[in-house]
């Protein structure tokens, strides 16, 4: 059997020793991943696996490879496409592409594929369980409880019912989410730069303009992409227009806050509290899926004295939103879907448009 210079077939199967052999490679790849991706990998294709997120310079994989498969924490650069003069599709294992030289890939023609559609549930429901956490103080419960200590003093909580939840971007995960605040007896406004009337009608939400959002809300709820119109959306300025006291939620990422102007707000009681899985800075990227690193959870990156992890009225958690058992099968089924449907001239989904506060419209 007659093995490109480096491609490897997987150890599973034998691939097809076929001439026209779709060479693919997949870079930030744990053990368990890998896995799953052989036994999904057609027979046709010949597959290589990196774990490490980089792509080394003389590695013969990648000046090879047809398609590059890459996770949110390897930047594919403009500089990077250049090493790789078979390339003619990246297809990445999340749903944000801002890792992602969108412009160098259309100058060379290179197609991008994404999975925007992998976990809106999963999402959702890690935020409630960050805002219940805040609302009921469980972190300060137990450790509490494991002190021995089983006194309540201290520990009063909020109700969520009554309360009125600010939804920041309406789409899958954020309409997930207001779906589930209205079984917590929640109101919820959303603020989306392109408003939908059916999910107002289906949803019983109002959307409603950005002030009026941030002054409103309890409880306030990110759900959008990282892009240069979004980059710290929640500044001084806006934390200086939000309801005092509200709870801040953020499970998109990191780069829609203003860290330093968050800990302000929190340091003034402006904000009461913040439930985060994302930082600005999680090690260059930030983690969607356990691919690198070993496996789950990620951490590279986070430091102990990082002031959000420290401040007392902060619960951070390590980009964990996306992990649960189905939403990773899916993200891993999707993308093999994806680089599939690509090599049979199927049109394939464009990464999102780029979202603007001050028109109120998706800029494309």
């Amino acid at each position: 059997m007659n093995v490109a210079p480096g491609f490897m077939p997987p150890e599973g199967p034998q691939a097809d020793d076929t001439p026209g052999a779709l060479r693919v490679l997949f870079v930030d790849v744990g053990p368990e991943d890998r896995a799953t991706l052989e036994a999904l990998c057609p027979r046709s294709w010949w597959p290589r696996f990196l774990g490490d997120a980089q792509v080394a310079l003389d590695d013969r994989a990648a000046a090879l490879a047809q398609v590059l498969c890459v996770f949110v924490r390897t930047p594919v650069t403009r500089e990077l496409l250049q090493r790789m003069p078979a390339l003619r599709l990246v297809a990445t294992r999340s749903a944000g592409v801002d890792h992602i030289d969108l412009a160098a890939c259309r100058d060379r023609g290179i197609a991008v594929s994404h999975v925007p559609d992998y976990g809106a549930a999963t999402v959702a429901e890690h935020t409630f369980a960050l805002l219940l956490a805040i609302a009921r103080q469980l972190c300060e419960a137990r450790a509490r409880a494991l002190q021995g200590s089983f006194s309540y003093r201290g520990l009063t909580g909020f109700e969520l019912e009554g309360k009125v939840l600010g939804v920041v971007g309406c789409g899958r995960i954020g309409s997930h989410v207001a779906r589930i605040a209205k079984g917590f007896g929640m109101s919820v406004v959303t603020f989306d730069p392109r408003p939908r009337p059916e999910a107002a009608l289906s949803l019983s939400v109002d959307f409603v303009g950005w002030s009026e959002l941030l002054e409103r809300s309890d409880v306030l709820s990110l759900h959008l992409p990282s892009t240069s119109e979004t980059h710290h959306l929640l500044d001084d300025t806006a934390f200086a227009r939000v309801k005092p006291g509200v709870v801040l939620l953020n499970t998109a990422r990191g780069a829609l806050v203003d860290e330093e102007a968050l800990v302000r707000a929190l340091d003034r009681g402006t904000v009461s509290a913040a439930g985060l899985d994302v930082l600005e800075h999680e090690g260059g990227a930030a983690p969607e899926a356990p691919m690198g690193c070993g496996g789950l959870g990620c951490d590279r990156g986070w430091g102990a004295l990082h002031p959000l992890l420290r401040h007392p009225r902060v619960l951070v958690t390590p980009h964990v939103g996306f992990n649960t058992r189905e939403a990773v099968a899916r993200i891993l089924r999707e993308t093999v879907d994806n680089i599939a449907a690509w090599q049979a001239g199927q049109a394939l989904r464009a990464p999102p448009g780029r979202f603007s506060i001050a028109s109120g419209r998706a800029a494309r």
